[in-house]
């Protein structure tokens, strides 16, 4: 499946059981392993996160009622080169001691603790009604645009700037499933 995202189409739709995004990440990584396809968890990891675009999270009330819990965007982390050469206008031996040093922990923190991508929902329901909580991320936005017609178009860049044009939160009303208004039970009513 993540093979066949990365190069067979322009979408691909699956489901999954993880109850959180760092877990669905986890999920894949290792199956991708217990597969044979990569030795190196980092490398596995870094190609299911350049898949993952969203995560349309749905769950089931104690009605047995379902419906979308959150939507979460993931964005992988791009790698910069943030090693200095500055050593070489060094005077002093110590002075090239510093920034080699700098240059070593910038390395070993990128090969043992390197943060491949960052996730934030964008949706939520919370007490019947849809919240959108964070913006869609400018290359998500730019490649929704381009599959889009330009009457899609127009609505869409009208939703995007009603929703993230300020860093507000936005409301939207809830059209569907009106009848489940808060997740989970009913709070008691004292007497």
């Amino acid at each position: 499946m993540i093979q066949a995202a990365q190069v067979a189409s322009k979408f691909t739709l699956f489901t999954h059981h993880a109850k959180t995004f760092p877990n669905l990440v986890t999920a894949l990584r290792n199956s991708m392993l217990r597969a044979g396809v990569f030795k190196n968890e980092k490398t596995a990891e870094e190609q299911v996160v350049q898949v993952l675009n969203f995560d349309i999270h749905l769950t089931k009330d104690f009605k047995g009622k379902r419906y979308v819990e959150r939507i979460t965007e993931c964005i992988p982390v791009e790698e910069k080169n943030e090693y200095t050469f500055d050593h070489r206008k060094e005077k002093t031996l110590e002075g090239k001691f510093d920034k080699f040093f700098d240059n070593a922990t910038r390395y070993f923190e990128k090969v043992t603790d390197r943060q491949l991508y960052i996730y934030r929902n964008i949706l939520e329901y919370v007490d019947g009604e849809y919240i959108i909580t964070n913006p869609i991320s400018p290359n998500n936005l730019r490649d929704m645009r381009m599959n889009m017609d330009e009457i899609d178009l127009e609505k869409f860049d009208e939703f995007v700037e009603r929703h993230w044009s300020d860093t507000t939160k936005k409301v939207a009303t809830v059209t569907a499933g009106e009848e489940t208004k808060k997740r989970g039970r009913k709070t008691k009513k004292e007497d």
